[in-house]
Parts: C-alpha cells; sequence; structure tokens
C-alpha cells in the first residue's frame, strides 16, 4: 500500500509539471501574438494603415498640355489637336488577341510590324492593361471603329491629345518637332513626366530649345485598385499645369512666301528687321513633315530623308556652311577703308588677271574690268580688284572687320546646333597645318573662297549690320509665355560711317545703277529699291587648261558639280529696314537665289493687314546661264 502511494503521488507530480509547461508555452505563445497585434495595431498601425492605403490607392501621372508656338500676329504654328486611337484588353479578347488584331485589321489599316508591336506590347503587360492598337486615326476611321465596336471584344476607343503642326514642312527647321523619349532622355532628365508611357519631348528646333518651357508640370489622377492592380473607379483627378506658349518674331504669311518662293530647290533663305535683329522669315528647303516623327516615322520614310541629295533634315539657314564667294566682298571693301587704304583716290587695274609668284588669279570676267575704284569693284564683283585689295590689307584686318561684323563664331540664335562658319588667321593656320600664312592666302579669302566659311543666317546678320551700322544680333523668341524677352538696344558698331556708306554705296550700284551684277534683277518700283552683293561660290577647282578654253558652264555640268549661287540685299535702300540673304546650293544658273531674294523682299516690304501683293514678276529674259559673281 504504501509503494502504490509512491508511484501515485509520481504520476501527478509529472502530469503536474508537463501541464505547468504546456501552459507556460501557450502563455508565452499568446504573449508573442499579442505583442505583435500590438505592434502591428497601436505603436505602428499608422504605418501599416498608410500602406495598406497605398496599395489600394494609385496616383498615376497624367500629360499636361503642352505650351502652343505661336508667330508674331498669334497665328499657331505648332498645337495641341485630338489623339483618336484604339486600346485592346488582352483578357477581354475571348478569340484570341492574334484574332482581334486580324478583325480590327479589317476596319483600319494595320501593319505587320504594328501588330508585332502590339504582341510585344502585350506581353510585357498584364492582361488588364489597355494597350495601343492605333493611334492619330481619322474620324472616319474612328468612327468605322466605334460603328464595329459590338464585334470587336477587348477593343476600347479613346481620344487623347497629341502634338500637330498644321503647316507640316513649312516651319519645320524653326519649330523642329515632338518624339517619344529614349533611354539617353530619361538618363538625362530627371522629370517625373519622362515616365508616362508614350511621353513625347522636343527633339528639334524650338521644342527642344525650350521643352522645359513648353511641357508643363505633370497632373495626377487618384485611383482605387484591388489586389491584382485593376482599376475599380477614380477617385480624383489634378490637370496639371499646361506648358507655357511661346510667341516667335516670325511673321507665318512671309515665312510661307518664302518656303514657297525656294520650291524644290536646295536652299536656305532668311529676312532679318536691321534694326532689331528680329527674323521674319528663316526657311530652307527642302523640309519634311515634323508630323511624322509624331505619329511614327515609318524606316522607308526615314530612308527617304537621309539618301536625298537635298538634304531635307539639314537646316541650311544655320548649320550649312559655305564659302561666302563674293558676298565676302563688302567685308573686304569695308576693311580697306577703316585701313585708310580705300580712299576716294584709290584704284585697281583689272585685265583679266593677276600673278603671284609662278600662280595667275583668274578674274570672273575673261577680258577684265578696267580700272575700278571701291564702289566700282563692288558694283562690278571684280576680283581682281578684290585680289588686289586683300594682298595689300593682309589677313589681320580683314579677320578684325569680319568679326566685327558677325562672321566666325555663332550668332547666339535661340536654336540647337548653329554651326559658327569660319574666318581663318595666321595662328590658326601655323598651328593647324605647320606652315606659315601665305599672301595667296590672304588673295583667296579676298573673294570669299579659301578657308573663309559662313552660314546664311551670319551672311544676314553681316548685310543687317552693314544696313543698320549696329551691333544687332538675331532673335527669334519675341515671349515666353506672359514675358517679353530681355533684349539690350544694339551698340553702333565699331567701324566708320564713311565705311558703311560707301560700302552701302557699292551695293546700291550692284542692283540699281546699268553694268551692275543684279541690275536686272532689280526692283524697280520707286521706294521698294534694294541693295544687294552677288556671289557664287565654286564647289571645283578650275585647271589651268580650264581657264585657258574656257570655264566649262555650270547648266552643262551635274548638278553636284555646279557652283552655289548666293546673295545678300537690304531694302529699301533710302531708310534700310529688312535683310536678306539666300543660297541656292549648285544653283548658279540662272541666277534663282537673286530673284528669289529680290521677290522676297519686296513681298515683305508691302506686308499689310489687308493682304499681300504679288511678287516682282520674274522677266524670263533675265533667266542666262553666266553665272553672277
Amino acid at each position: 500500500m504504501p509503494l502504490f502511494d509512491k508511484k501515485d503521488k509520481s504520476r501527478y507530480a509529472t502530469f503536474t509539471r508537463r501541464s505547468l509547461g504546456l501552459g507556460g508555452g501557450m502563455a508565452l505563445v499568446f504573449g508573442v501574438l499579442a505583442g505583435r497585434l500590438y505592434q502591428l495595431q497601436i505603436r505602428d498601425g499608422d504605418q501599416y494603415m498608410t500602406e495598406a492605403e497605398d496599395n489600394r490607392i494609385n496616383e498615376r501621372l497624367l500629360a499636361p498640355p503642352r505650351g502652343r508656338i505661336f508667330d508674331r500676329f498669334g497665328v499657331e504654328l505648332a498645337n495641341n489637336r485630338r489623339n483618336y486611337r484604339v486600346l485592346l484588353v488582352a483578357e477581354q479578347a475571348t478569340e484570341g488577341v492574334e484574332e482581334a488584331l486580324n478583325i480590327i485589321g479589317k476596319v483600319i489599316a494595320l501593319t505587320d510590324a504594328q501588330k508585332k508591336r502590339v504582341l510585344t506590347t502585350l506581353a510585357q503587360n498584364r492582361k488588364f492593361v489597355p494597350v495601343p492598337v492605333a493611334e492619330n486615326l481619322s474620324w472616319e476611321e474612328f468612327s468605322r471603329i466605334n460603328m464595329h465596336l459590338p464585334y470587336l471584344p477587348g477593343v476600347q476607343p479613346d481620344v487623347g491629345e497629341t502634338r500637330d503642326y498644321p503647316f507640316n514642312d513649312e516651319l519645320v527647321h524653326i519649330l523642329g518637332y515632338v518624339a517619344q523619349v529614349s533611354p539617353g532622355d530619361k538618363k538625362d532628365d530627371a522629370d517625373s513626366l519622362l515616365s508616362i508611357p508614350g511621353y513625347r519631348i522636343g527633339k528639334k528646333g524650338i521644342e527642344r530649345q525650350y521643352d522645359d518651357v513648353l511641357r508643363g508640370k505633370a497632373g495626377a489622377s487618384r485611383v482605387e485598385v484591388n489586389a491584382y492592380g485593376r482599376v475599380i473607379r477614380e477617385l480624383g483627378h489634378d490637370a496639371g499645369e499646361p506648358g507655357q506658349d511661346i510667341w516667335l518674331t516670325i511673321d507665318h504669311d512671309v515665312q510661307k512666301f518664302v518656303a514657297q518662293r525656294l520650291g524644290n530647290e536646295s536652299a536656305a533663305c532668311i529676312v532679318t528687321d536691321v534694326a532689331t535683329g528680329d527674323i521674319i522669315a528663316m526657311a530652307s528647303t527642302p523640309g519634311y513633315d515634323p508630323n511624322l516623327f509624331n505619329v511614327g516615322i515609318s524606316p522607308d520614310q526615314w530612308k527617304d530623308l537621309t539618301t536625298n541629295d537635298h538634304k531635307p533634315l539639314l537646316d541650311k539657314v544655320m548649320s550649312g556652311v559655305y564659302p561666302p564667294g563674293s558676298t565676302f566682298k563688302p567685308v573686304v571693301a569695308l576693311a580697306a577703308v577703316e585701313a585708310g587704304l580705300a580712299t576716294p583716290d584709290y584704284r585697281v587695274s583689272c585685265s583679266g588677271a593677276t600673278t603671284l609668284g609662278n600662280h595667275t588669279f583668274h578674274c570672273w570676267k575673261k577680258g577684265g574690268h578696267g580700272t575700278l575704284d571701291l564702289e566700282g569693284g563692288l558694283k562690278n564683283s571684280c576680283d581682281v580688284f578684290f585680289y588686289e585689295t586683300a594682298r595689300r590689307l593682309g589677313i589681320d584686318k580683314i579677320q578684325e572687320v569680319a568679326l566685327k561684323l558677325g562672321m566666325g563664331a555663332p550668332t547666339g540664335i535661340e536654336l540647337p546646333g548653329e554651326k559658327s562658319g569660319f574666318i581663318p588667321s595666321r595662328a590658326w593656320k601655323q598651328k593647324r597645318y605647320g606652315v606659315a600664312w601665305q599672301q595667296g592666302d590672304t588673295m583667296s579669302c579676298g573673294i570669299g573662297q579659301g578657308y573663309v566659311t559662313a552660314t546664311p543666317l551670319q551672311l544676314a546678320l553681316e548685310v543687317s549690320r552693314i544696313a543698320s551700322g549696329r551691333s544687332v544680333s538675331p532673335r527669334l523668341v519675341h515671349m515666353v509665355g506672359g514675358e517679353l524677352t530681355r533684349r539690350e538696344s544694339a551698340a553702333p558698331l565699331d567701324l566708320s560711317e564713311q565705311g558703311l556708306a560707301r560700302v552701302r554705296e557699292g551695293m546700291n550700284q550692284v542692283t540699281n545703277v546699268p553694268g551692275g551684277t543684279a541690275y536686272a534683277f532689280r526692283i524697280a518700283e520707286p521706294g521698294f529699291e534694294m541693295a544687294g552683293k552677288t556671289g557664287t561660290a565654286q564647289v571645283r577647282a578650275y585647271s589651268a587648261e580650264e581657264h585657258l578654253r574656257g570655264v566649262t558652264k555650270d547648266a552643262a555640268l551635274d548638278w553636284k558639280l555646279r557652283d552655289h549661287g548666293l546673295f545678300i540685299a537690304f531694302a529699301p535702300v533710302a531708310q534700310p529696314k529688312y535683310a536678306c540673304a539666300c543660297i541656292v546650293e549648285h544653283g548658279a544658273v540662272g541666277h534663282p537665289q537673286v530673284l528669289m531674294a529680290r521677290d522676297v523682299l519686296l513681298y515683305t516690304q508691302k506686308r499689310d493687314p489687308l493682304g499681300m501683293p504679288a511678287a516682282y514678276p520674274i522677266k524670263a529674259a533675265a533667266l542666262t546661264e553666266e553665272p553672277v559673281r
């Protein structure tokens, strides 16, 4: 009996210890759970509530309306239009996305490349995310989609906004275009707008230069989503801050006329206000439709643009670099007066050629021009006169005046991609080629050949400064948002009025005195007369044999071997208001650049709100094959 009591007591003791251990373990578990609940609901409750709310509420960025671009009279040059598009939701396409695309292709045109792109995009997104199939549809196409909607499962018609250039190629080199954001753009720009799918930014021209101003500030849409990210409803909507509008100095009517006048030539023309530097028109032809880059350019279209020998992608006004030819002679003439060389008694005799050592420098007129003063040298564009004048002056004095007239350096125009042209110096040649500057180099520069190069924009600046006597600079942007762009008054040039007056008179004789190289193309209407300087820039060297037998006419050569035709002018002669520079690549046949500049200057002078008069008629008799020098 006592033995049994001991065993029973031992059993009960063991049971009690196990109960206590189990109870303690359960108490510990419940303590941990209680602590965790306290942490989740009391201590960190606000944080988890916020995170849960963030999972339930998504904020999605919205692209604001892009700022518009206007001309000086408020004509919209770039704006935003409705973008009719078709979206496809994969999970709603009951017969499969490929079949859905085939059905859509029967309603609107879809290429294989478009279908491939859509399939790739669908594979990268969740099945409930709408993916664009086609954008920038016409109203007719969009209507057909809506009419067939009951038979297009998974298809959603949508209306958004896209950039539009209503005048197509007329202003493309000024405005530029917008296109989709590239990975490189995102690397260089931290703006959250660039993360919006399909967002477009400025890639060229004003669109690029003022992209930060034009794009505005992103808006946001607050939407409620489920655990899978599907949108249940929209809780709030903020449209963001629209981009600011920009007003240019361009007059669209003049711009349109210039573009039409240049036609399909590989050419450039610019018109400026000589007092302010405001650019009235600036055209480079041929151009291209900037809307192509907005809606998506095809490989064939891109190939056509890049292989065209007329270089439509190049803005020839500010990025085309050419020998200025005889349009550089006013610079040499002004330098001669400033240096005290070209006095009223200064004369040079031209027999058709001059020699330096064993090299012969030919004048464009084989028989020569006889004895000429400064004004006569400009009027006849005598090469020998400027060979000899440049030789006596030296390159240093020519460079000094050229720089004062705005050549050899960027002008500072508000566009990306400007080239500077070039005015050589002794030090440059020594550094570049390791040889000393020679008199022959100076003589070649004296007629705008050799190492001298310039852009049409610089040539327009040259003639603007000669006409006004002030250090004007080109300006393209008049106002951003509601603020006028700051601009200081142009200071007088550090050049004598006597020298400027003599060069102006020489340019006047070019167009308005019989025998001048552009007299046949003058503006004959009283009060609208122009003063100018013709120019021909060689693109090939003439051999000695060719000089002996006669230089082959440009009209007999292939297009790429013909000389460039240039012309600079200002008008009216009595009180200069407008300047113009024009170049036609390989166009020194029939003097189209002189005819174009003449018509443009007359049109610009007669511009009024009541309508445009007809351009000065082109006389068929004036269209000769002899190049204007």
